[in-house]
Parts: C-alpha cells; sequence; structure tokens
C-alpha cells in the first residue's frame, strides 16, 4: 500500500479548500491537517474526508495573523511529518467603503488577505527548501492583477501575496520545490454570497476546486481559475489609463 501524503490546509473552513480536500481525498491515500481559527466547522469537514477516503485528518486551532502564531502553527502542523503539499486559503472578502474609512478596517484587510498568507508561505517553503521537494498553493486573486476603486485594499493584499509568490518561485527555481500560486475570479463561496444577490455571475465553487487541484499536480506557477480569467486579467491589465479611468470597475 503506498504512503500516504501529508497535505496541509491554512483556511480549511474556507469552501474552496473544503472542495480541494475532497478531490484530494478521492485521488490517492491523503492525510490531513486543518489549519482553522474555529474548530466547529472544520471537525464537520474531517469526518468528511474521513468518509471520502483519508487515511488520518486532524483538526489544528491556530492563529492566523502575527509572527509568532504564525510559526507555531507551521511548527504543529508540521509535527506528524513534513508536509507534501500545503494549500494557504485563508482570507476575507472586506467593504472597501469600510476600509476607506475606518484605518482598523484597512489594517485588518491587508494583514489577513496579504501579510498572513505571505508568512504562511515563507515558513512552510523554508522546510521545504531545506529537504528539496514539497508543493506549496497559494490562493491570490484577480483582484491582485491592477488596482480597481472597487476593492482596492484587498487588491492591495493578494497584489502582495502576487510579489510574494513570485519571489519564492524564482528561489525555487532549479528545486524540487514547486510554487503555486492560485489566483481565482469571483466564485459562488459563503464570502462572495452578497455579490450572488446582486446578480454577479459566478463560478461553481466545485469547478475553481478542480482547476486548482489539477495546477497542483502539474505545478504550474500560475493558476487562473477558470482559465478564462487570464485572458481577460491580461486585458485589465494592459488597458490604458485613459480608458481605465472611465471604466466603472
Amino acid at each position: 500500500m503506498p504512503t500516504a501524503r501529508r497535505i496541509v490546509i491554512v483556511g480549511a473552513t474556507s469552501s474552496i479548500a473544503e472542495h480541494c480536500a475532497r478531490l484530494w481525498a478521492a485521488e490517492a491515500p491523503s492525510s490531513f491537517v486543518l489549519v482553522v481559527r474555529d474548530a466547529g466547522r472544520a471537525e464537520h469537514i474531517a469526518a468528511d474526508l474521513r468518509v471520502r477516503g483519508a487515511t488520518r485528518v486532524d483538526v489544528l486551532v491556530a492563529g492566523f495573523v502575527g509572527a509568532e502564531a504564525i510559526a507555531d502553527a507551521v511548527r504543529r502542523a508540521s509535527e506528524p511529518g513534513p508536509p507534501d503539499l500545503v494549500l494557504v486559503a485563508h482570507g476575507s472578502l472586506p467593504e472597501q467603503a469600510r476600509c476607506q474609512d475606518e484605518p482598523a478596517a484597512c489594517e485588518a484587510a491587508l494583514v489577513v488577505n496579504g501579510v498572513s498568507p505571505a508568512m504562511f508561505a515563507e515558513a512552510f517553503a523554508a522546510g521545504m527548501f531545506a529537504r528539496g521537494a514539497g508543493t506549496l498553493v497559494v490562493l491570490g486573486s484577480v483582484a491582485g492583477d491592477r488596482g480597481r476603486r472597487s476593492n482596492y485594499a484587498y487588491g492591495a493584499a493578494k497584489g502582495l501575496v502576487t510579489r510574494y509568490m513570485q519571489g519564492l518561485q524564482h528561489r525555487a527555481a532549479g528545486t524540487a520545490v514547486r510554487i503555486v500560486l492560485v489566483k481565482p475570479g469571483p466564485t459562488d463561496t459563503p464570502m462572495t454570497a452578497h455579490l450572488r444577490g446582486a446578480g454577479a455571475a459566478l463560478a461553481p465553487v466545485e469547478d475553481v476546486a478542480r482547476d486548482i487541484v489539477d495546477g497542483a499536480a502539474r505545478g504550474r506557477p500560475v493558476v487562473y481559475a477558470p482559465g478564462k480569467w487570464a485572458l481577460i486579467m491580461m486585458v485589465v491589465r494592459h488597458l490604458p489609463r485613459v480608458v481605465f479611468d472611465r471604466m466603472n470597475l
């Protein structure tokens, strides 16, 4: 019987992370460490993964903000053995207007969506570089490709993630460590329920998760999910400012 691969998921209660875990559990023998802030829903996800074939599922409650809390979370997640695959998937979707009016809300948006994922990525990558193997997958967003008036606090945080992952990818060049940056477009999850109510076109979370799992298996440097966003954002990035400034994005 093949040895189960070890998978750590940070922010495992996110809908995208949960659907990725289901796919991983079904495709090969896998043990999981679910790193979460609240054990309640995580226990339900853990039970579901066991039913789907996971060889072992541990729930680890940890802090997601601050260097000491993140270092402790990574250390504990790695205690059963070094992970073969890590998914960093936590975040929130802040209200832009609130970020403009409340400095504390803006700070929280930048830290939770940008600084924290980058620090988790750095800490897990350190272990992978030390042993010369592993796949690190981090969720960014199409919002990080160009600042827009409707969500520039969130977009700036995801822009930080993009640059950080690019640096880790450069560092990993020539090694067996694979760094995968995922840029989902608007996805149908509880976090975007208000967008669905406003009539936004949202991708099914199952499709986005499949794109992520496939991209991780292939070790692709950048995964737009769904793939159409690669073309859409290429156009958005290259729009002349005089045109871009007249658009309500």
